[in-house]
């Protein structure tokens, strides 16, 4: 059976044609026109060019396959079009990754799009898969810990909002990705929905201390007070410039994000690794990991 993957050239995407192409199955990744493919191109996939705003295009691009793997962001509004693509193009079998950031007590702004596209996979007839991952992390394409690698590696001196004891569970690309196929090949998947998370929950503090680790850095922590800097931010955000932190993230980290995933071990047969052996991964990736 050919899959098509729907946001096969992003940061997740890549690892889960690289899944599937480590299990012989034939793959067509979906991509802008803009998009580099060499990535996938050179782990054996097609490539079909289409907008994901465009339905005929996807259609077109969807004719053929039996499985979509919808590894693109939920929340930009195109899951409507996207499903309505799939059932035309004849494909029954669909994975679709959320996130846990719907199930946020927060006025995220993209929550309410997200939850709709949920909802709008749950009612579309097909036989569908939610995976909803924690922060994702794991290669120098992470936007995450990629960064704070390396700002400790560089500075040392890492601020924290508030306490710094709100749990935080990232999970790694390699696990979600796996997680992402084993939803499509197992039938007992059809019609539910998993979180994918990290092994363990860690405090925000403990999870600065395992990257600092990673880099052969014991961080110096420097505390703020965290409803006044997301006030700041705020303020600074409606002015137009572009900061390296958003308010919303601020907030977010001050959540607990703890997560269980025995479902997902249960069906899917999902072990994730420990942060401090994928982080240290990571470090080592980006060059920058400490020598043992």
């Amino acid at each position: 059976m050919r899959f098509v993957v729907a946001g096969g050239t992003g940061f997740t995407g890549e690892r889960v044609v690289a899944t599937l192409a480590r299990l012989g199955i034939k793959t067509t990744v979906v991509a802008r026109q803009s998009s580099d493919t060499t990535g996938v191109r050179l782990l054996g996939a097609s490539v079909a060019t289409a907008e994901l705003g465009d339905s005929s295009a996807l259609m077109a691009a969807f004719r053929g396959h039996g499985v979509l793997l919808y590894v693109a962001s939920m929340g930009f509004g195109h899951i409507p079009g996207v499903i309505n693509a799939a059932k035309a193009a004849g494909i029954r079998r669909a994975v679709f990754v959320s996130t846990t950031a719907v199930l946020t007590s927060l006025p995220v702004r993209s929550k309410p799009i997200r939850a709709a596209a949920e909802t709008c996979v749950r009612e579309s007839g097909l036989d569908w898969t939610i995976i909803r991952p924690t922060m994702i992390y794991g290669s120098s394409r992470d936007r995450n810990m990629s960064r704070l690698l390396r700002h400790l590696r560089r500075w040392r001196i890492a601020p924290v909002p508030g306490r710094g004891d709100a749990l935080q569970q990232p999970v790694h690309v390699d696990d979600v990705a796996s997680a992402i196929v084993e939803a499509a090949l197992r039938d007992v998947a059809i019609q539910r929905d998993y979180v994918v998370s990290g092994a363990h929950p860690l405090t925000l503090r403990e999870l600065i201390a395992a990257a600092g680790a990673a880099v052969g850095i014991a961080p110096v922590f420097l505390p703020l007070p965290s409803s006044l800097s997301a006030s700041a931010l705020r303020v600074i955000e409606r002015t137009g410039l572009r900061l390296p932190i958003r308010a919303e993230q601020l907030d977010r980290l001050n959540e607990d994000k703890s997560f269980c995933h025995s479902a997902a071990t249960a069906d899917l047969g999902f072990v994730p690794r420990h942060f401090a052996d994928g982080i240290r991964a990571e470090a080592l990736e980006l060059g920058i990991a400490a020598q043992r």
